[in-house]
């Protein structure tokens, strides 16, 4: 399994680090001004959008082109070499995952996984698990308490 992954993880590394044009593979990839998930979002690039790529850092891409004109950070997660072919229709569909998704496919959570653990335990109290979804806490304020723990980049 950690063959498999690191492959895959250097896979996606090194076309990133290649530069060139790549391809968006969410639903919606969501531009940063700088490479990180705490960057202010500056744009938003669509599933198949074809991009080209400058330079690399800490896991993201800066997006220098797109049809659209849209500049950013993209996570590399959401980039492919591969040109998508985008056709109208149920299974495409399907088959595109937004950002978010796939941020919480790598967790191996999502919503088919909860449905089925609330499923099984019908008997839980679910209200404070809803109200910390509900939960927002100010950019600033995070960027704030990541600095003091160290964390800030």
């Amino acid at each position: 399994m950690k063959i498999k992954i690191g492959i895959c993880t250097w896979a996606m590394a090194a076309a990133c680090a290649w530069g060139g044009p790549m391809s968006v593979q969410v639903r919606e990839g969501v531009l940063r001004n700088r490479a990180s998930f705490l960057g202010t979002v500056t744009g938003t690039l669509a599933y198949g959008e074809r991009v080209d790529v400058g330079q690399r850092q800490a896991g993201w891409c800066e997006v220098v082109g797109s049809p659209s004109g849209a500049t950013g950070w993209l996570h590399e997660s959401a980039l492919t070499p591969k040109r998508l072919v985008v056709e109208s229709g149920v299974d495409d569909a399907r088959i595109a995952a937004s950002g978010e998704e796939v941020a919480l496919a790598g967790k191996g959570f999502n919503k088919e996984v909860e449905a089925e653990y609330k499923k099984q335990n019908a008997t839980l109290d679910y209200a404070w698990v809803d109200r910390m979804l509900d939960y927002q806490i100010p950019q600033a304020q995070l960027i704030d308490f990541l600095r003091q723990g160290g964390l800030g980049r």
